[in-house]
């Protein structure tokens, strides 16, 4: 059976500099995938090449057996990959409703965008509560749901959150957390880029750990999860 994502040896440079070295690794549907390392590893480099914002310089990346290589970034989305990205990048001004509203620019499905929109509410109910407020209004981990509710709005077949926990209090990272894992068991499958390596390989069904533009370690979130070099590099144990 094909992987719903397949990356093989992508190579990213910013002009001479090459910020992701050859990867590989894929995402099989209804999988949670995480990519974990320090600042600067590549990974959310590599989310931004997937959904198309930066051109890989080698590699292939297919979507549901489809070279992406040549596809622009509007078109990745109706192909069913969604990207939440890094700083959530919401529209201050704007309401919370039209906020997620956008995240379904590509459709015209009137009554499905509705019935997205209720979903959102129900797995973030504040959001629904306060509907009508300007999007900037709210705090960091409300922007954040609000980002990961735009993204769902397209209806995607994968999801990509970019450090969905970062800046944000204990309390409100494990509620984020709680949603991607409420997310996996409706069968979202979602490519989680997260420096809280802990909750991220408790989710994952697999992850790969990236150093400085390559992954150097490869396996089940639970097994990462208890691998003595992962402990002590990224999970603060001696």
């Amino acid at each position: 059976m094909t992987a719903l994502l397949e990356v093989e040896d992508l190579r990213v440079a910013y002009g001479k500099i090459e910020a992701v070295k050859g990867i590989s690794f894929t995402v099989d549907a209804g999988e949670v995938v995480t990519l974990i390392g320090t600042n600067g590893a590549g990974k959310t480099t590599t989310l931004r090449t997937l959904s198309g914002l930066l051109k890989p310089v080698g590699g292939q990346i297919k979507f549901n057996g489809r070279s992406l290589r040549k596809v622009p970034a509007h078109q990745i989305v109706s192909l069913g990959l969604a990207h939440s990205p890094e700083g959530r990048h919401i529209f201050p001004r704007m309401t919370i409703e039209d906020n997620l509203l956008l995240g379904a620019f590509l459709r015209s499905d009137k009554a499905g965008i509705e019935q997205d929109v209720q979903r959102a509410y129900d797995l973030f109910p504040i959001l629904g509560e306060r509907r009508k407020q300007a999007a900037g209004t709210l705090s960091g981990g409300e922007q954040q749901m609000l980002a990961m509710g735009r993204a769902l709005m397209s209806r995607p077949k994968l999801l990509m959150l970019d450090e969905p926990s970062m800046g944000l209090s204990p309390i409100m990272m494990q509620k984020i957390m709680a949603t991607i894992a409420e997310l996996k068991t409706q069968g979202t499958t979602i490519l989680l880029v997260e420096q809280n390596a802990q909750a991220a390989l408790a989710l994952a069904d697999h992850g790969h750990v990236m150093e400085i533009g390559k992954v150097v370690l490869s396996g089940t979130g639970r097994d990462l999860l208890h691998d003595e070099s992962v402990r002590k590099a990224y999970l603060g144990e001696d």
